[in-house]
């Protein structure tokens, strides 16, 4: 049986491993519209975006931190092996669906791994279903409150932009630097947090920890691996968004990022973990259908919803079979 200690290192090894990848996973999310309009190059993009994500939760506090791992399962019943089951899960569901170029969810996968181990385990005692309701219901209703945000950004400013000059593209060029520094702190604040949370819930199940507090080297450690992977950048991810639901011009980047911005940030001040790549995809779709509905390519969105409604179950599977293995090694 490995040692305490060593389990803990192969813990958080797998969780920066599945941090490192949700910001490669997700940094298509922020910087595909800004490359797609050549607001800005590929390599200025992602450099702005990961200082950015890596600024994000020292400035907005670990509310979603706590969500995840304090509210979702009962810590007292959860060993080890079932947070090393949910993470290995999440890391291959992650870099299937980028080698797909499909942007699905890191949120959704981490908490379908988290259900489906616990439950192979300890049986459905020990899900909170008060948390489970608040995760499910905030990764449940962002797309809709991303589409309407789109919607409702691009007409905002359409009408203000009425009888504009083409010189205004030069304004909606410029403006996404700002904009795109906004929902990099989003993102980092929202999904940098679900890692600090596995962390913090594996050391206090491994008795590190006496209570559920997230320490300040975590925060570092989780934000330095989400900008690492954003930095990287994924490339398939990033043509997948920035191309194939329609031609982004700057004033759909300038509107996307705004609109999810301030969705993703709002969930995360109070707590709900969303899926950034969710809605980004959402507030791309809204911001296209505003213009005309018919512009938007719908049948890669439907593509994408296809990968959204899968992850929960998948992760759920693969994390439990995965947990009935672990169980006999740790």
């Amino acid at each position: 049986m490995l040692g305490i200690p060593i389990t803990i290192c192969v813990l958080i090894g797998l969780a920066l491993a599945f941090d490192f990848l949700n910001g490669f996973h997700d940094s298509s999310n922020i910087v595909a519209t800004m490359i797609a309009s050549r607001a800005l190059s590929g390599r200025q993009a992602l450099t702005i975006t990961a200082l950015a994500e890596f600024s994000g939760p020292f400035l907005f506090g670990v509310a979603v931190a706590t969500t995840i791992g304090n509210e979702v399962l009962t810590i007292s019943e959860i060993k080890l092996f079932v947070i090393l089951a949910a993470l290995i899960a999440s890391i291959v569901w992650n870099i299937i669906t980028w080698w797909l170029g499909i942007p699905s969810s890191s949120s959704h996968a981490l908490v379908g791994g988290l259900i489906g181990a616990a439950v192979i385990e300890g049986g459905w005692g020990v899900v909170k279903l008060a948390g489970l309701g608040k995760v499910v219901l905030a990764l449940a209703i962002s797309p809709l409150v991303g589409l309407i945000a789109g919607y409702l950004v691009m007409k905002v400013v359409l009408f203000l932009a009425r009888g504009a000059t083409p010189k205004i593209n030069t304004f909606f060029k410029r403006s996404q630097i700002v904009t795109a520094v906004a929902l990099a702190l989003s993102h980092g604040t929202n999904d940098a947090q679900k890692t600090m949370g596995i962390v913090t819930l594996g050391l206090v199940s491994a008795g590190v920890l006496p209570t559920f507090r997230v320490p300040l080297w975590v925060v570092a450690l989780c934000a330095a691996a989400i900008a690492a992977g954003t930095a990287t950048g994924g490339w398939r991810l990033i043509k997948t968004l920035g191309s194939k639901f329609f031609k982004v011009r700057p004033v759909h980047g300038f509107t996307t990022q705004v609109a999810s911005a301030a969705v993703i940030l709002g969930a995360a001040l109070l707590g709900g973990p969303v899926s950034t790549t969710q809605v980004v995809s959402s507030a791309i779709m809204g911001v296209g259908s505003a213009e005309r509905v018919s512009k938007v390519r719908w049948g890669t969105a439907g593509q994408i919803i296809v990968a959204w409604v899968t992850t929960i179950p998948f992760a759920a599977m693969l994390a439990a079979g995965l947990a009935v293995i672990l169980r006999r090694w740790i």
